[in-house]
């Protein structure tokens, strides 16, 4: 199997698992008490995984998660994609929650997978220069239909601006970079956040203040 064909089957998933996380949140059968218990046992299943494979979880890193990853930190993408939607949760309305979880769910997968199909402009914001153009452009556009499921088409597309521009940039913390899963629903959830409660167009204001002086 290619590397495209293997990154499809991967995204198809973080699709389906994403989408049905919000969709068992909005109709309140998860809550943020029992996401917390996820991610719990999630990293305890990672630590067990790194020093004893598991037999019914071997077969399923092998089917989803990248080589690199694998052995190093085996289950990184359902365990940073469980904390990113519980921070979301406990920082946003539930509305933007979602929508922040929408945009990562949706957005991220058609960036990875038009970036490589179809990609072929680099992305400036990317100093490493792995993405592309295409790719950021098409997250766009799935994190925007996402995203307008829970909040108005203007809060949606900025919101998914925003996301996927964070998306395509290295941004480090310690020189670790922060995981897409955890920086684009709190990247999105901001801003959606600033525009419905108006503080953002009052920065805008405040700043377009002095370019005018």
């Amino acid at each position: 199997m290619n590397t495209l064909q293997f990154e499809i089957r991967r995204k198809l998933f973080h699709i389906f698992v994403g989408c049905m996380g919000v969709f068992l949140v909005y109709a309140g059968i998860l809550d943020p008490l029992l996401l917390f218990m996820i991610l719990i046992a999630g990293i305890l299943v990672h630590i067990v995984q790194k020093m004893h494979p598991l037999p019914l979880i071997t077969p399923l890193l092998s089917l989803f998660e990248r080589e690199e990853h694998r052995f190093s930190f085996p289950g990184k993408g359902a365990i940073f994609f469980v904390a990113g939607f519980l921070l979301a949760l406990k920082l946003f309305p539930l509305n933007i929650a979602l929508a922040g979880v929408m945009i990562v769910t949706l957005g991220d997968a058609a960036s990875h997978i038009v970036g490589m199909a179809l990609g072929r402009t680099k992305n400036p914001l990317n100093r490493q220069g792995f993405k592309l153009v295409e790719g950021t452009l098409a997250g766009i556009f799935a994190g925007f239909l996402g995203a307008s499921l829970f909040v108005s088409p203007l809060h949606a597309l900025l919101g998914a601006i925003a996301g996927m521009i964070a998306e395509a940039m290295d941004i480090d913390l310690n020189r670790e970079r922060v995981d897409d899963n955890i920086i684009v629903p709190l990247v999105a959830g901001t801003v959606i956040l600033g525009l419905q409660n108006q503080w953002l167009l009052k920065v805008w204001h405040f700043l377009l203040s002095f370019w005018v002086v």
